[in-house]
């Protein structure tokens, strides 16, 4: 009796047991079955779209009232500065209002990232229309483009003279310079991304800390080695050679992070096969970063084209042309640029701008022209 008794007492502990034991599991993989549901922070509803437009307006509202009739300020530049941070608070609450914190910190941070694009954007199309527009008058002319200043004077009409020497002595300088800095540069990142070693770690501290150098001590170390100590004359040459020296680091730092871009597997295959270093670097990695060796160099000449401090010092103003680059002055377009913006005459001025406007298409050509050559080889291969 003892016994049944103790068992019928046992049975439903054991049976409470065992159903834990086996809903434990259950409930593990009933949870396992649930699907995770991710927050979505790019979607954007119409109440969204319109919390945005709201929050701008109020802030303006709102920053006109403390701003302008309120507090003792004014000027658009502190105007719109305070509407931009008046808009991220209101745009902040007004998303609080409907979402958590995740949505509310990617939203403001996504307002700040494209405010500083559109400043970005807006900065460099007001450098290039206002540049444009204030050298109209003299790109009207086709006198501008055909004939140089030998006889023109400073109160000329727009009508009389023109860049064609400063056009010429930029291009011819450019030319030198690239055939300079084009296989040094590529040489060097070679040897500092496929050789290495101690000396290429003392060559990489070197060339980042030229990226750095003035300008105008590159055009002072050409005129003091050429002009002075070996007495040759003012000419294109040297300013070819200074401008060199400031387009070779940026030229050689960015061949090389796009020699590192070439997978290593490459370079493997090719030695599995047989071939040496040298054959795999010429047949193989450099005819992979083709492209990026382009701009590359496309750099290097946005920043050699457009220095006036080293031309300055190495090859002196003319207002002639002159297509001999080891005799006579060569002027350049920055050169042209800077001498014209000094005079005092209102064409003088308008010559500036306009040889600002050649020389913005002449960038934009040559590296359209550049981009063409590197894709255009790659797509024969």
């Amino acid at each position: 009796m003892t016994e049944n008794t103790t068992v019928l007492h046992d049975m439903p502990r054991e049976t409470e047991l065992l159903s834990g034991a086996e809903a434990r599991p259950l409930s593990f993989e009933m949870a396992a079955a649930t699907p995770e549901t991710k927050r979505d922070l790019r979607s954007r509803t119409l109440d969204d779209q319109l919390s945005l437009i709201g929050s701008l307006a109020s802030a303006a509202a709102l920053d006109w009232v403390l701003y302008d009739r309120l507090l003792p300020f004014s000027g658009v530049f502190g105007f719109v500065v305070s509407w931009f941070a008046l808009f991220l608070v209101l745009y902040a609450v007004v998303t609080g209002l409907r979402h958590g914190r995740a949505q509310i910190v990617d939203r403001v941070m996504a307002a700040v990232v494209h405010a500083a694009a559109i400043i970005v954007g807006g900065t460099l199309a007001l450098v290039v229309v206002s540049t444009v527009v204030q050298g109209i008058p003299a790109l009207a002319h086709l006198n501008f483009f055909v004939s140089d200043l030998s006889h023109a004077g400073p109160l000329d009409p727009l009508t009389v003279g023109g860049v064609l020497h400063a056009v010429v002595g930029t291009l011819i300088e450019v030319a030198i310079t690239v055939v300079i800095t084009l296989p040094l540069g590529v040489l060097t990142a070679v040897f500092l991304n496929e050789v290495g070693g101690r000396l290429a770690t003392f060559v990489r501290t070197v060339v980042e800390a030229m990226t750095a150098l003035p300008d105008v001590v590159a055009g002072l170390f050409v005129y003091i080695v050429l002009l002075v100590a070996l007495g040759l004359p003012a000419s294109g040459f040297a300013a070819a050679i200074a401008l060199a020296i400031t387009m070779l680091p940026i030229t050689a730092r960015a061949a090389e992070v796009v020699l590192r871009v070439v997978p290593g597997g490459l370079r493997e295959a090719g030695l599995a096969l047989g071939s040496s270093q040298w054959r795999t670097v010429w047949h193989v990695v450099l005819p992979t970063a083709r492209a990026g060796l382009a701009t590359a160099l496309i750099l290097g000449v946005a920043r050699g084209i457009g220095e006036t401090a080293p031309v300055l010092l190495t090859s002196t103003y003319s207002t002639y042309l002159n297509a001999n680059p080891v005799s006579g002055p060569m002027v350049s377009l920055p050169f042209f640029v800077y001498e014209m913006a000094l005079q005092p005459e209102q064409v003088q001025v308008q010559r500036a701008f306009g040889g600002a406007t050649v020389l913005l298409v002449l960038v934009v050509l040559l590296f359209v022209a550049a981009r063409a050559l590197a894709r255009g080889r790659g797509g024969r291969r």
